[in-house]
């Protein structure tokens, strides 16, 4: 970076979110969708950002809540973007030839216009659900299953390292198939379309795709950065509070599969800890450019080659409507 790029550059607090067929960019006090209709044409949707609650604002408190509820604004951002885009008509059309179930029938009449809100919280219930077995059970019962092939031996901290690992290889393999989905790619170029629309944003370059197009898809604030993050600090985290198995069954006379459960249940238990302490460090590489948070921000980055694309002009198009939408009236007032 030249010496006049630098002077012109700067951190900005807006992000975003790579969509069906849009993006949705968030500012300081506006957020915004803007997604490609099947006609062409781009919609677009404006909404004022309500100040956040005292616990929305309180290091290592603010994480865990800002977490739950980005992600409850994600999936209805989503289904959003389905509906602008035409998605939904396309998915009615192709089942319009055949008869309702009675089961659909029966969620029409009970849940009439809210059918869609409830389908897309099932779906969020279910991912949680998801996420929490391949993240919790099923890293602790494999070490466990190992571990009595070996002497039956729980050293928490070797344990703890194991099941961190096992679950950054899952994590990396999920996003690693998911990308190989014609659906899924295109959501990750709209991903990559939206860091490099606030790469360019940040660096005083005008936004054009000419100018847009040269910028990173790479960026320390990102979501796939902060889960790598969460994971990582778990690791640490675990290894200095142990959470001992096999303490659990000589002590209470559990079978091991009881003991598993117990760890796991401790696990989630300590997991608004380790959320509130992955997002401070999160907001830290996202703020400062130095030796230390590039190293903190390297993997997350590196992570990002799979959940980021490289977008054609539409999808740049969208996310330059997206972030404009979004752009703070006084000049400066989006720094960090």
């Amino acid at each position: 970076m030249s010496k006049k790029e630098k002077d012109a550059s700067f951190k900005t607090k807006i992000g975003g979110q790579a969509l069906i067929e849009g993006i949705m960019m968030r500012g300081v006090g506006e957020a915004a969708i803007a997604v490609r209709k099947k006609d062409g044409s781009i919609a677009v949707e404006k909404w004022d950002i309500k100040a956040g609650k005292w616990y929305q604002k309180t290091p290592f408190i603010r994480g865990i809540f800002n977490f739950v509820l980005q992600m409850i604004d994600g999936y209805r951002y989503i289904s959003k973007s389905a509906d602008l885009s035409g998605m939904m008509d396309e998915d009615e059309n192709d089942a319009s030839n055949e008869p309702p179930t009675k089961f659909e029938i029966w969620l029409e009449k009970v849940f009439g216009e809210k059918l869609m809100n409830v389908i897309m919280g099932v779906a969020m219930v279910l991912g949680v659900g998801l996420a929490v077995v391949l993240f919790l059970f099923v890293p602790t019962w494999l070490y466990s299953g190992i571990s009595r092939l070996f002497g039956d031996r729980d050293i928490s901290a070797f344990r703890s390292l194991f099941e961190g690992l096992l679950k950054i290889a899952v994590f990396a393999g999920y996003l690693a198939l998911t990308s190989l989905m014609k659906d899924i790619r295109r959501t990750y170029e709209y991903h990559g379309a939206e860091h490099k629309t606030i790469a360019a944003y940040e660096h005083g370059d005008p936004l054009e795709y000419e100018y847009i197009r040269k910028r990173t898809r790479f960026h320390p604030r990102c979501g796939t950065s902060f889960v790598f993050l969460t994971l990582a600090v778990s690791i640490l985290f675990y290894s200095l509070v142990p959470i001992n198995s096999e303490l659990f069954v000589k002590a209470f006379g559990v079978s091991q599969f009881a003991a598993d459960a117990i760890r796991v249940l401790f696990k989630l238990i300590l997991l608004p800890v380790i959320v509130g302490v992955s997002y401070e460090i999160i907001r830290l590489a996202g703020k400062y450019d130095n030796p230390v948070m590039r190293v903190v921000s390297a993997p997350g980055l590196l992570l990002q080659r799979l959940t980021t694309r490289e977008p054609d002009e539409s999808q740049v198009e969208i996310a330059v409507e997206a972030l404009k939408l979004v752009l703070p009236k006084e000049s400066g007032s989006d720094k960090w």
